[in-house]
């Protein structure tokens, strides 16, 4: 099985290159997927599926995690289920098709992945880290985007991608000054931080559900 799964995550990874379908960078999925079995992560709620890539990579780890990931793009989402269902992963992936936005749940995970509308970090980061057990974390990925946010790659011309640039440092600085979390900051990938909830702060958080 291993084989074969090296065999499709290899397919899956052409697939991307070739249509640039945006997945984790190889030092990305690689810190990720040690996070997760450092920390024993075993529920994940992944927002921003693509193609189903780093649900796999995650949920290959061990047999116990279970992953919840939401897809609006209904191409996409398809791409998604065939290559879980290629993987045999249909027990420990749940994919939903549809706008995070319009993911609602009690559920608490020990671990929430942001790689999706970079635009809506800060809508996703403050709409799920209810969701967040006490102890978990928040991983964002993409917060170099290329070398572009730190200043490293010069912006050209495009006012979309400038706005968009503007929105991933306005993120940084949300996490920077975020009261309830901690963040660390690391250059491995495209950019990736860590955010843990300071001690104490999950009892406000259930305050503020009650309310």
């Amino acid at each position: 099985m291993k084989k074969e799964l090296a065999k499709l995550l290899q397919e899956i990874e052409r697939k991307a290159e070739e249509e640039r379908i945006p997945i984790m960078q190889p030092e990305g999925i690689a810190f990720l997927c040690s996070y997760i079995e450092t920390h024993h992560v075993r529920s994940i709620l992944e927002i921003g599926a693509a193609i189903g890539y780093s649900a796999i990579r995650m949920a290959s780890l061990d047999r116990e995690i279970k992953v919840t990931t939401i897809e609006r793009d209904q191409k996409r989402y398809e791409e998604a289920v065939a290559y879980i269902a290629k993987a045999g992963l249909e027990k420990q992936i749940q994919i939903l098709e549809m706008d995070a936005f319009d993911f609602h749940s009690e559920e608490q995970f020990d671990l929430i992945f942001i790689d999706a509308a970079k635009a809506q970090y800060i809508k996703f980061f403050q709409q799920f880290r209810h969701n967040l057990q006490e102890d978990g974390a928040i991983i964002t990925d993409n917060l170099e985007f290329h070398g572009m946010v730190s200043g490293e790659v010069e912006i050209k011309h495009s006012r979309n991608l400038k706005r968009l640039i503007r929105k991933i440092r306005g993120y940084i600085a949300f996490l920077q000054e975020n009261e309830e979390f901690e963040s660390e900051f690391l250059k491995i990938g495209d950019g990736i931080a860590i955010s843990r909830r300071r001690k104490g702060q999950k009892e406000n958080v259930l305050l503020e559900r009650k309310q």
